[in-house]
């Protein structure tokens, strides 16, 4: 199918492919400087807790998807950015807060940044101009509620309880995320019930078309 893009369309999609083959380069080039590729950084996703509530939310999030009267969300793109907003939202939350601490490097920083906007904006931005030949019309809409999102699930997913601590973000911690705490308690339940209900009052609008 040809593409069809407006000029500002144009400049736009040559921004964000740009900025993020930049990222990648980077990642590539230097992964021992980008925490996200350690293994301490798999093991803090892999805790069952997250794995639980990740499968929940995509499965979710995928099957309503084709029900909720947008046409331009369906079973691909919901779970595509679901599994790269659990893969890097993390991360990325982290990065921003420390970034605020003035404890990150400018290049962490960048690829947080491209992080973020390609997981909740720019793959499905790619996806719909490859599918439908048009730059989606919903592409602002969808920046705007898919960042919130990816923000309070990289929140949900640094929650972390440690004995004598209690709960907290694990990006609080100097040693985050190598050395986050795997340990369990009711406790973590009930600070984590209202990022679920946030998340899940923020997507029930797309049940009634969408975000404005």
């Amino acid at each position: 199918m040809p593409l069809r893009l407006e000029p500002f369309f144009v400049g736009y999609l040559v921004f964000w492919i740009a900025a993020s083959i930049a990222a990648a380069a980077m990642l590539a080039m230097r992964p021992r400087h980008f925490s996200l590729l350690t293994a301490g950084y798999r093991r803090f996703l892999a805790q069952p807790w997250k794995l639980g509530t990740f499968a929940v939310a995509a499965t979710g999030m995928t099957v309503i998807a084709p029900w909720t009267g947008d046409p331009t969300w369906d079973y691909f793109d919901a779970f595509l950015m679901s599994a790269l907003t659990f893969a890097t939202a993390p991360w990325a939350t982290g990065i921003f807060y420390r970034t605020a601490k003035g404890r990150e490097t400018a290049a962490a920083i960048y690829v947080a940044l491209c992080l973020m906007l390609f997981s909740a904006s720019w793959c499905y931005d790619l996806y719909l101009l490859l599918r439908d030949g048009v730059y989606p019309l919903t592409w602002w809409a969808n920046l705007k509620a898919s960042s919130i999102l990816y923000l309070l699930a990289g929140m949900l997913w640094n929650l972390e309880w440690r004995p004598g601590h209690g709960v907290s973000f694990a990006f609080m911690e100097p040693d985050w995320p190598h050395g986050a705490s795997a340990a369990l308690s009711w406790r973590l339940f009930w600070v984590m019930l209202p990022f679920m209900l946030l998340t899940t009052a923020l997507i029930l609008p797309f049940l009634w078309g969408g975000w404005g």
